[in-house]
């Protein structure tokens, strides 16, 4: 499998309304830790779906994403916020999983000068409404971005 771009993923009201309640207030945000050579970064995780259940009340907010998407079974799905910084800073490679048989799709939530980029130097611009999917034993990483107050991403691992 290569790596596959799909503009238009869902309705945009249907993602106005997910941007509207992960930026409420009472929206439940969670600190995940990335560490990039001897530095250390902060970014804010909600895990939906994790060690095969439900992991939050909030999983329907989700379900316009997932139900566009073919798959048997989910392994995890996870929202990641990064705020902005002075200078885009590269995340470490990495997989989100190490069996061929799982896939991973990103779903970029708004658009900002973040990217994805893959072990072979592809680059995936971080642009709203986009989903890309490809391998989850593919090495790659995200970075963060310096023109928006944060970068919003949709991790989702399956099979």
């Amino acid at each position: 499998m290569n790596i596959e771009r799909k503009e238009n993923f869902i309705n945009e009201n249907h993602l106005d309304a997910l941007l509207k309640e992960i930026q409420d207030f009472y929206f439940p945000w969670y600190i995940n830790q990335i560490e990039v050579g001897n530095n250390e970064f902060k970014q804010f995780c909600h895990i939906f779906y994790v060690n095969e259940k439900i992991n939050s009340n909030y999983i329907k907010l989700i379900e316009p994403i997932l139900n566009n998407i073919n798959y048997k079974n989910l392994h995890r799905v996870k929202l990641n916020l990064i705020t902005k910084t002075d200078k885009i800073i590269e995340h470490p490679f990495h997989t989100d999983s190490g069996s061929n048989k799982l896939t991973t799709s990103l779903f970029y939530l708004n658009t900002n000068n973040g990217y994805t980029k893959f072990n072979n130097d592809k680059i995936i611009k971080s642009k709203r409404n986009t989903l890309v999917t490809f391998p989850s034993n593919m090495l790659h990483h995200g970075t963060s971005c310096t023109n928006e107050e944060f970068r919003l991403t949709l991790n989702i691992v399956y099979e």
